[in-house]
């Protein structure tokens, strides 16, 4: 079992991750277009600023995805939102419809 601190530490990137999406999506369009005028290239150094005065945990890429079930950050398998070892142990007692051990 993962650290109670860490599952809440994901919980709460994620909380924030979602909360400024909107605004680091509409931020990364200013800085990615073409336009190379002087107000444009203004536009692009406020929005470098604003972006980076955004939480650090508030990127997208810093959430983990962990196991549902016991908060393991390896192994995780996104089809059933569990790790590797979860899932073995569920599937050798039966416990996921459709999932059988394989033999030929």
């Amino acid at each position: 079992m993962a650290k109670e601190s860490m599952k809440a530490r994901e919980r709460k990137r994620e909380r924030l991750a979602a909360k400024y999406a909107k605004k680091r999506e509409e931020l990364t369009k200013i800085l990615k277009s073409t336009d190379d005028s002087e107000e444009m290239l203004e536009k692009k150094w406020e929005a470098m600023i604003a972006l980076q005065k955004l939480p650090p945990n508030s990127a997208k890429i810093r959430v983990h995805n962990r196991c549902g079930l016991t908060g393991r950050p390896r192994g995780y398998m996104r089809q059933f939102g569990i790790s590797r070892v979860t899932f073995r142990e569920m599937a050798n007692f039966g416990k996921i419809p459709g999932v059988k051990k394989a033999s030929w």
